[in-house]
């Protein structure tokens, strides 16, 4: 099987530049260069964009000294990384009401940038930006929810240029933490997909089966575990097909196609309200009619299905998929 395409959250064209995040004065550094370049991002995650010649979207990054004289000490500030010019990217969290001069420290100009979320965002962006935000958001989640200690409470330093958390007490230090997520394409031995829709999703809504790893569980045992758990559906062999970050607020979602041994369909009632096999056809004709909307271009789950549809097919989906 070919690796999945068009991944939206997994681009980038940015170098991490990990070895430079240990140097205790590598964020006032940064701030002090003209060149640099800050994302601001607000708590919800949505963070500011323009319209981009020749169409979609581009961030709104601006200089060090358009957010504050130097890196805020309330709120997290994080190096991103460097382009291959040279040109350094920090991003910082704004408060959700501040995105103006207003005297409180965030001095940035008005000028027609729009905030938007980055399920909305992605398809519109370039690599680059949707790399920065992607780990942006991802970063700033984890600072915003892990204010403290996890082994005696007390209250955490920010470390590394944004990096870790060091305990003022104890003196432990503390990681971004990624959850992993696996999601599968089902398809039996009539080659026939398995999609199911979740009780909080809008109605006509169907996509892959999903769940967490649980702790010692190997990533092709979480999958057969989850289908079972959720559709009753024995699975056979597991094929990995790629991954993508989704940091909503803190998974990394593997892909995989799953060959199923069982079409017994036994639905858990609880996350999940309902699960049918499609065919080739029976899928193109409902997504045409509206009957099924399908996961949106931001997720795997999307990828996934329309690689198994190409197969046989040839071709693409009908119709554009459904948020």
């Amino acid at each position: 099987m070919t690796p999945l395409r068009s991944l939206l959250l997994s681009r980038s064209t940015v170098d991490r530049d990990g070895e430079r995040r240990t140097r205790p004065d590598l964020l006032a550094e940064l701030w002090a260069e003209d060149a640099t370049r800050v994302l601001r991002v607000r708590p919800d995650g949505s963070a500011p964009v323009r319209a981009r010649d020749g169409g979609g979207s581009t961030l709104d990054l601006v200089a060090p000294r358009a957010v504050a004289p130097a890196p805020p000490e309330d709120s997290p500030v994080v190096y991103l990384g460097r382009e291959e010019d040279g040109t350094a990217h920090v991003a910082v969290e704004v408060p959700d009401d501040q995105d103006v001069a207003d005297g409180a420290g965030w001095p940035v100009a008005p000028g027609g940038e729009q905030w938007q979320g980055l399920r909305t965002l992605a398809p519109d962006l370039d690599d680059r930006d949707a790399g920065l935000l992607v780990e942006a958001v991802g970063v700033l989640n984890w600072h915003r929810v892990h204010p403290c200690c996890p082994r005696c409470g007390a209250r955490t330093s920010i470390t590394s240029a944004g990096w870790t958390r060091a305990c003022r007490v104890d003196g432990s230090e503390h990681y971004p933490r990624t959850d992993p997520a696996v999601i599968m394409a089902v398809v039996d031995p009539d080659d026939r997909v398995l999609l199911a829709h979740n009780a909080m999703w809008p109605e006509g809504r169907y996509s892959a089966l999903a769940g967490f790893v649980e702790p010692g569980e190997p990533l092709e045992a979480a999958v057969r575990r989850e289908v079972l758990e959720e559709v009753g559906v024995v699975v056979g062999d597991v094929v990995y097909r790629g991954s993508q970050p989704w940091p909503f607020p803190a998974s990394l979602m593997l892909g995989f196609t799953a060959s199923a041994t069982t079409s017994e369909i036994r639905v858990d009632d609880v996350e999940i309200a309902a699960a049918r096999w499609f065919s080739r056809a029976e899928l193109a004709a409902a997504v045409t009619s509206g009957e099924v909307l399908l996961p949106p271009p931001t997720s795997i789950a999307l990828r996934l299905v329309e690689s198994w549809y190409r197969e046989e097919a040839g071709e693409e989906l009908p119709g554009r998929p459904g948020w």
